[in-house]
């Protein structure tokens, strides 16, 4: 792309724009050289870096580039073995620090930025160059006392030197004070001086080392202070050679980080020049646009980048996908140019990296080349009329137009006869559409109107025109021809209109259909954008609706969620005290043994039942968990099933209707729907799996109870339960492992075996069982 087409479509001010945004003069001057690319996947890159910077923008967070410079040229200096200034050397200082803090800017943040990321992962922090300079030179650029010993000292004889010449002078003021013009200490050429009348010249004797302009005072160096400034001069020159010799080591050490110094100035400056694209992105309220390499653009709401947004007026513009050319007519100063431009300016600020004036969602091409014949170009040193400059840019475009070119005309073939301009209008779009350029054009020709009806790939366009505002609203309507109005225009400014009356008379059958028609198209168009307006709105309420829904449902759904586990844990807690007041009953027959044909297994078992008399109860999710076709299986007699109403246990008695069951739960016998009873298993598995149950209960009993670690209270449930399970299991002896620790969980098992009516004996466990540890229980 050559520099006229930036000039042309104004992108230098664009590329201006970009650099104010800038805060440092390393991104300063990379915006300044801001080209477009022509590669998509560099195009790519460019734009997503842009993105990143753009979403740190969205959180209103600012990174911290202030106080960086471009220090390369120092750098270079200090290589090559140059000594630096205290301001070139603070600089470095200062950019160490900023590319510092940066990098702790950017690892803070929680996004995710894997571009900025990388970026600052090349930042080398430098801390002790960075603590070298600034103990050296403060932050007004001058060499501290603290800079070295010898320094300190040095400045030290200074200071003492300077208050004895002061003291020796101001002797002078006091006593002499009628000889001077000024009572008062001045330097002249470094040295201390007194402003001496000129009559008294003689009296104070010394050297003059100036004179006031009129000659009547000299600045005199007395002679009893020649050998105190002569110590302070040599004093001063000691100062000198030694900064110097501070700011060469200074100098050296910033040679020696020169990689790492010209790499934190790279990365700096881009990361510069990213938020300033950024920044520029947000000022224009744009958007990061999706890149292809298929000439495909679709802008909604595009607008043009160098037009205040409170006057743009946007615009929908699509090209590239259904037809290649857009032919554009319409009045003047009616917008059509400005469209032209804001397509071409927008491609170009795509391609350069930046985001574009338009709705989110908007989609640019890469193009090799942009070419452009906007705005009428004459030249009179050269001679040429209108037609002849458009002419020479256009034979220019022609010799390079290819497939991957945009191509931006605007009045194709003004400034001719008509007829001859429309002819070669047609042709050169012609030729450019066989190449597969994408091509927009701008014309006056009404034969051009029909251009787009009568060729593939060419849409019509025109630019809206109020005829009651007599204004344009600069608003583009694709596939609507643009028309003149000129009798409309002409009647509202007070035209006669018997004169308007004869010239529709002179007007053609065709012209008159072809602006029928037009006016029709342009109804429809209208029509059509209110019924979008009326259906997108009516979308959009749509939408909502379905949002508040799905949130009223989710607010039901917990709220059911909570009501089942209060119901579970309300329905646990009356089984827990049922289950202990039939404990305690329990206790109480076993010690009163009223019964002596009741044998202890039968306590035992009857005691299982009771655990397993204990419904499990379920909450929603035990409902969602079952097998689709639960609901529809036919369930026989015997079937064991749940009643989801009730959200108990039971089984199936009869089938009594064509979707109702008999079931008992418990001790009732309940008519209920299909769609209330989850089925459970049928009546062979219930039977094999409580025969298992039964049968294998000894199998899972160890022959050892570990109760390390429990409490007394939780510790005597499970030893009971433990006893339980092992006489039916037909143990002889068992062992209790409580650990010696304080005594107490021994004592208290010892207690509790001691009292059961079927444990014969207990005693501690010997060496290999475990000691006091453990008690052995043997059982009747």
């Amino acid at each position: 792309m050559n520099e006229r087409i930036f000039r042309v479509l104004e992108f230098n001010k664009i590329v201006d724009q970009l650099s104010s945004h800038a805060a440092s003069s390393l991104g300063k001057n990379q915006a300044l050289q801001l080209k477009p690319l022509t590669d998509l996947d560099s195009v790519l890159e460019i734009q997503k870096e842009t993105d990143e910077a753009a979403q740190i923008l969205r959180l209103n967070l600012a990174v911290p580039l202030g106080g960086i410079f471009d220090i390369r040229a120092s750098i270079k200096r200090s290589v090559i073995g140059g000594m630096l200034s205290t301001e070139e050397c603070l600089d470095i200082g200062n950019t160490i620090y900023g590319g510092r803090q940066v990098k702790s800017f950017v690892n803070k943040l929680e996004e995710e930025l894997p571009i900025l990321v990388s970026l600052v992962e090349r930042i080398e922090p430098l801390r002790d160059l960075e603590q070298h300079i600034k103990s050296s030179i403060d932050d007004h650029g001058n060499v501290m006392d603290s800079a070295s010993v010898k320094l300190k000292s040095i400045r030290s004889s200074i200071r003492t030197y300077e208050s004895r010449v002061r003291d020796r002078l101001d002797g002078y003021t006091r006593s002499k004070s009628a000889m001077l013009s000024d009572p008062i200490v001045t330097i002249r050429n470094d040295r201390y001086v007194l402003p001496v009348k000129q009559e008294y010249r003689g009296s104070i004797g010394g050297i003059v080392h100036d004179q006031s302009a009129s000659g009547a005072t000299l600045f005199m160096e007395p002679k009893s202070v020649v050998d105190l400034n002569n110590q302070l001069q040599e004093a001063f020159i000691k100062e000198k050679h030694e900064i110097e010799r501070i700011l060469r080591e200074l100098t050296s050490h910033i040679a020696a980080e020169e990689l790492f110094l010209t790499e934190n100035v790279e990365v700096l400056g881009k990361i510069d020049f990213m938020f300033a694209r950024a920044k520029l992105g947000q000022s224009m309220k744009a958007s990061m646009p999706k890149m292809n390499d298929k000439g495909i653009i679709k802008m909604q709401q595009g607008r043009h980048p160098l037009i205040p947004i409170d006057d743009v007026v946007a615009n929908d513009i699509e090209i590239g996908e259904d037809y290649n050319s857009i032919v554009i007519t319409g009045p003047n100063t009616g917008g059509k140019t400005v469209t032209l431009k804001m397509v071409g300016l927008c491609t170009l600020m795509a391609q350069s990296g930046l985001q574009v004036p338009a709705l989110d969602g908007c989609e640019m091409a890469v193009f090799e080349n942009v070419f452009a014949d906007i705005g009428d170009e004459q030249s009179i040193e050269q001679n040429l009329s209108t037609f002849s400059s458009h002419m020479t840019n256009i034979v220019e475009i022609m010799k390079n137009v290819n497939y991957k070119a945009l191509v931006l005309f605007d009045e194709l073939g003004a400034g001719t006869d008509p007829q001859e301009g429309a002819a070669l209008a047609m042709s050169l779009l012609d030729e450019v559409i066989d190449r597969g350029a994408r091509v927009i054009a701008t014309t006056h020709y009404p034969e051009l109107k029909a251009y787009g009806y009568n060729r593939e790939n060419v849409v019509n366009a025109s630019v809206e025109f109020d005829v009651e505002s007599l204004r344009p609203t600069y608003r583009l309507l694709l596939g609507v021809p643009g028309r003149s109005n000129a009798f409309e225009i002409s009647k509202r400014l007070g035209l006669s209109e018997s004169i308007i009356d004869s010239a529709k008379g002179h007007i053609g059958v065709d012209s008159k259909s072809v602006e029928k028609m037009i006016a029709s198209l342009e109804k429809s168009q209208r029509d059509s954008e209110k019924d979008y307006e009326a259906a997108h709105q009516t979308m959009l309420e749509t939408e909502q609706l379905k949002r508040d829904l799905e949130k009223q449902w989710k607010e039901f759904e917990d709220k059911r969620e909570r009501l089942y586990k209060k119901a579970e844990d309300k329905a646990n807690k009356a089984l827990q005290e049922a289950r202990e007041e039939a404990e305690l009953v329990i206790d109480e027959i076993r010690k009163m043994k009223t019964n002596a044909n009741l044998k202890e297994h039968e306590w035992i078992e009857a005691k299982k039942m009771l655990e397993d008399a204990r419904p499990k109860l379920s909450t929603k999710r035990d409902v969602d968990k079952a097998e689709p076709s639960n609901s529809t299986k036919d369930l026989k007699v015997g079937d064991t099933i749940k009643l989801l109403t009730l959200n108990q246990q039971g089984s199936v008695l009869e089938k009594v209707g064509n979707q109702e069951y008999l079931v008992q739960v418990g001790i009732m016998k309940v008519k209920v729907k299909r769609k209330d009873i989850l089925f459970i298993s049928d009546k062979k598995e219930f039977t094999e799996k409580h025969i298992t149950t039964v049968k294998g209960s000894g199998f899972h009993v160890k022959s050892e109870l570990d109760l390390r670690g429990e409490r007394f209270e939780d510790a005597s449930l499970q030893l009971e339960k433990y006893i339980d399970d092992v006489i039916l299991a037909g143990y002889q002896k068992v062992s209790i492992i409580h650990g010696k620790g304080t005594g107490a969980l021994r004592k208290g098992v010892q207690e509790m075996a001691n009292r059961h009516p079927r444990i014969a004996s207990t005693r501690p466990g010997v060496s290999g069982e475990g000691g006091s540890g453990v008690t052995v229980i043997e059982l009747k």
